[in-house]
């Protein structure tokens, strides 16, 4: 096992608390098969602060970021339960426009593990 990799694990127990990590991937649709246009990167920029500061007060755990590309944004958050952690953001998200056509993926257990559960955010 190299440096990295040791500061890597030791960092990843320290922040875990020794317990599993779960997750909650978010899949928003852009209006153009790039990056969406400036505007609305910008609104969900905005969109991404309201739900970091959902999981933070509900204490379910992180925002992580975002990736744009190929017409879609996909937003991360990481924390001890996928459930409690979905429950913070979702009422956020379908009241966003932003969300109309997305899903979430709810990741029970480690990163490699297949227990997910896709949900529809916005109806």
């Amino acid at each position: 096992m190299n440096f990295f990799q040791q500061l890597t694990d030791s960092n990843r127990d320290e922040h875990q608390g020794g317990a599993s990590e779960q997750a909650v991937t978010v899949y928003l649709q852009l209006s153009d098969n790039g990056f969406g246009s400036e505007d609305e990167q910008h609104r969900i920029y905005d969109l991404s602060d309201q739900l970091a500061a959902a999981i933070d007060m509900q204490d379910a755990g992180e925002f992580d970021g975002d990736e744009f590309g190929d017409g879609s944004c996909t937003l991360f958050m990481y924390g001890p339960d996928a459930d409690a952690l979905f429950a913070a953001v979702e009422p956020i998200l379908r009241a966003s426009p932003l969300a109309e056509g997305a899903y979430a993926v709810k990741r029970y257990g480690d990163v490699g593990e297949v227990n997910v559960r896709e949900v529809p955010v916005h109806f």
